[in-house]
């Protein structure tokens, strides 16, 4: 499903880089009107998901009538108590990509503004189509969107997921041998479904997509996320 973006978050683009609150130079900020435009202009934001019955078992959550098998004890825990999961693919297409690229072959201080406002839509982009998911699976509880990779649950099962999403043909999304989403903006996502109440649980820097490059993180503090 395609979405529609008019603009990017910028106090979320503004955080991966390392701004949390306080003023922001205005050079910073010219810059990244010049890098909203670009990437608005170049993007094209889609997601897909399908809804799948879960069953718990000794090898891992079974999602039924699929190859997938859900491995570990953080995927487990999240889907405690859930009798369906949603498994969801969203990017922003390779346009994101490609001005990040153009940015690097000129500087590099636009291409990291340019890579965390892209950061910032996918996470628009994900906010947007949970939003749609719930409303169009109805009035059940939600946990939030984990993600392969996070805790013990292994980037390995990326492969079948996006398979079993026939994400390929459906959004261009693909995956190399070395396991990287391509295009790189781009998130794959389980969300666990209950007629129950589910208990929250704290998301943490594992769930983030600026993770590995979190100018925080790298000082050893963290957003407060």
């Amino acid at each position: 499903m395609q979405v529609n973006l008019n603009n990017i978050n910028r106090d979320e683009a503004f955080r991966y880089m390392g701004h949390k609150g306080g003023e922001i130079p205005q050079s910073i900020i010219s810059i990244a009107d010049e890098c909203e435009q670009k990437l608005l202009e170049n993007i094209s934001p889609k997601y897909i998901y399908k809804i799948f019955d879960i069953t718990p078992s000794q090898e891992g959550i079974i999602v039924e009538n699929t190859p997938l098998v859900f491995k570990g004890r953080d995927i487990a825990e999240h889907l405690q108590g859930c009798e369906k999961c949603v498994l969801m693919c969203a990017t922003l297409s390779s346009g994101a990509d490609r001005v990040i690229r153009q940015y690097e072959a000129s500087g590099m201080e636009k291409a990291v503004v340019a890579d965390c406002l892209a950061s910032s839509a996918i996470e628009q982009v994900c906010n947007i189509a949970e939003a749609e998911i719930q409303k169009a699976i109805g009035d059940y509880n939600y946990t939030w969107r984990f993600s392969a990779g996070y805790g013990d649950f292994p980037l390995e099962i990326q492969k079948d997921f996006l398979t079993v999403l026939d994400a390929q043909r459906r959004i261009g999304l693909n995956i190399t041998d070395s396991l990287i989403l391509i295009p790189r903006k781009s998130v794959t996502a389980v969300m666990g479904v209950s007629k129950n109440e589910i208990a929250k649980g704290k998301r943490g820097c594992g769930c983030c997509n600026m993770r590995e490059i979190c100018n925080f993180r790298k000082r050893g503090t963290h957003c407060g996320f």
